[in-house]
């Protein structure tokens, strides 16, 4: 394991001051002993990583006292968490697992533990920093590849829109996206919002009655939080987008500067009416699907093959309705067709990832072992005649 923290030129420009960028780095078995291998990249996007995050060199701790799960209704889950970490130590050592870089990054800005990855008006050219400063570094150091047959990504939720949000606009310098219950990637669902047709975002718009709009739910379909509700509450945190929570985020990512010089709203919070502008503005430059349909005569050829999507038919947050839509769109496009996965889990909640022989408890604690295997027979299906996919192989 290796920690790396860097100082971002690009980020430090934007802000005025010194803005850094770090990365966990796992490293594979047989690194020390193979000087001559350079491997593959592989991204785990997601939230702010303190450490490398479901990884453990030791045995659960036997005096562990249990805990319980309120999201999954088991007892003990702390254990299962040490389990699945310290199994992902033993299989990442062992024989036979493909032998990469895995990266979990750090790029937190003033309005989130995480950039969302992308260049943004609000956050700064976080998207650049990544791809121009620190993967080439991290890459030059710990003998990456570094071309984009070579590099890959995946991820949960917010991770899932990050990797499939920098496959699109970087599709050279990637070779696949497995995207796992991503946040809103067809803003005509950006949660339950038609943020296009809506004119409202807190009620459904009707002459006669006043129906507010869900926010959470369960498997069932029972209801924690309106959407008013959750707005009110981030309004309570802080100001002109500054709660730190969920829509403030995309908020910051998604919107242009205001002339407040924090992010234009997409909609009032006390009131839940939406700027048509702002929407306009968020189709055109992170609506993930919609950029698909738009730019496909360019984009095809590079990420034909290398979309995979998973979302449960129950997320809590509704996601699986951008990806109803993202999938028409996606079986609409030709010349060339997308070949691109998109599966869903019956009755599953967040964060579904492709895993039917598990539930959420447990998959979501085994994304390596999901994914690397069919990233490494993404890479052998689609790497260059003079692609390097022997050195790291041993």
């Amino acid at each position: 394991m290796r920690h790396e923290r860097i100082q971002s030129a690009l980020l430090t420009k934007f802000w005025g001051r010194p803005v850094y960028l770090g990365a966990h780095v796992l490293l594979p078995e047989g690194f020390d002993s193979h000087p001559d291998a350079h491997y593959p990249l592989v991204i785990d996007h997601g939230h702010f990583p303190g450490d490398f995050e479901g990884w453990r060199e030791t045995p659960p701790d036997a005096d562990l006292k249990p805990d319980s799960s309120t999201r999954f209704h088991l007892g003990g889950y702390n254990r299962i968490q040490q389990q699945a970490g310290w199994q992902f130590y033993q299989d990442w050592t062992g024989p036979g697992f493909p032998r990469v870089l895995l990266i979990q990054i750090q790029h937190p800005t003033p309005y989130y533990d995480d950039s969302y990855a992308v260049n943004s008006e609000n956050n700064g050219p976080y998207g650049d920093a990544i791809m121009q400063e620190l993967l080439p570094y991290l890459e030059k150091k710990y003998r990456g590849i570094g071309k984009g047959y070579a590099r890959f990504t995946y991820g949960g939720s917010t991770g899932g829109w990050e990797a499939m949000a920098v496959q699109l606009f970087y599709p050279d310098e990637f070779n696949g996206a497995w995207v796992a219950c991503p946040d809103p990637i067809d803003f005509r669902a950006y949660t339950v919002v038609d943020i296009y047709s809506d004119t409202n975002a807190d009620y459904l718009t009707s002459r006669w009655k006043h129906t507010p709009r869900p926010a959470t739910r369960n498997y069932l379909g029972h209801i924690s939080a309106t959407l008013e509700e959750a707005n009110h509450y981030e309004l309570t945190l802080g100001s002109r987008g500054r709660s730190g929570e969920q829509w403030d985020i995309w908020q910051a990512v998604y919107s242009p500067v205001g002339t407040d010089g924090y992010p234009k709203p997409i909609w009032d919070k006390t009131t839940g009416r939406i700027d048509r502008s702002v929407a306009d503005y968020w189709r055109e430059h992170y609506d993930l699907s919609w950029i698909l349909q738009r730019d496909w005569s360019r984009l095809g050829p590079k990420l034909r093959g290398k979309l995979h999507i998973y979302v449960g038919e129950a997320d809590n947050y509704f996601l699986n309705d951008a990806v109803y839509l993202a999938e028409d769109r996606l079986k609409a496009l030709a010349d060339p067709a997308a070949d691109a996965e998109v599966d869903y889990g019956v009755r599953a909640e967040h964060c579904w990832n492709g895993d039917h022989t598990r539930a959420n408890a447990y998959s979501r604690l085994r994304y390596p072992q999901m994914f690397i295997p069919r990233i490494m027979d993404q890479m052998r299906k689609r790497a260059p005649a003079d692609a390097d996919t022997t050195s790291w192989r041993y």
